[in-house]
């Protein structure tokens, strides 16, 4: 086998699905397959976050939901509430809320979470007890297992599975080397 052939490529591209940052012109993607209870996840969460604001329009970011819900018991159920934060437009805010106080993940935690972004409580509420986006993440995680994803973070730097240490300084020359 070729080193071609042994390369890990992104299954579904990114599209109009997924949840995005920065500009759609970027001359690099990072697409990220996370869980928002791992802790590795958690120290990927900052480096990433100073990655975007020192590339800025060089970079669009996407955060795929990967949750490893056997590993994770609030894996599942945070993911979801991202996705039906999303539904109100505060995707990123509740990102960012959930691995900001990823040691505090309950039912009841992730309903306060969604007020503070300022997602509406009761349908939010309602929603995550109805697992209404389930399949959503659902998809992503299929996709992630499609595209070779067995552990999280895994991260994909435009299209092409990156294997290497995510520690700021080996994602960041990866990033400016592939744009």
């Amino acid at each position: 086998m070729s080193n071609e052939e042994m390369v890990a490529r992104l299954s579904v591209s990114v599209g109009e699905r997924d949840h995005v940052s920065g500009g759609s012109s970027a001359a690099v993607t990072l697409v990220e397959y996370g869980d928002y209870e791992c802790s590795h996840c958690g120290e990927a969460y900052p480096i990433v976050k100073a990655i975007q604001s020192e590339m800025g329009d060089k970079l669009r970011f996407v955060f795929r939901n990967f949750p490893l819900a056997q590993a994770h018991i609030h894996a599942q159920d945070a993911a979801e509430s991202a996705e039906i934060a999303g539904e109100e437009g505060k995707f990123w805010e509740m990102h960012d809320m959930l691995f900001e106080h990823q040691n505090a993940l309950t039912e009841d935690d992730l309903i306060r979470y969604a007020t503070e972004v300022g997602a509406d409580p009761e349908t939010f509420s309602e929603e995550l007890r109805g697992h209404t986006r389930k399949e959503r993440v659902r998809e992503d995680f299929l996709s992630g297992v499609k595209s070779g994803v067995n552990g999280t973070p895994t991260f994909f730097i435009n299209g092409v599975r990156f294997d290497s240490s995510w520690d700021k300084e080996t994602l960041t020359a990866a990033l400016n080397s592939a744009g």
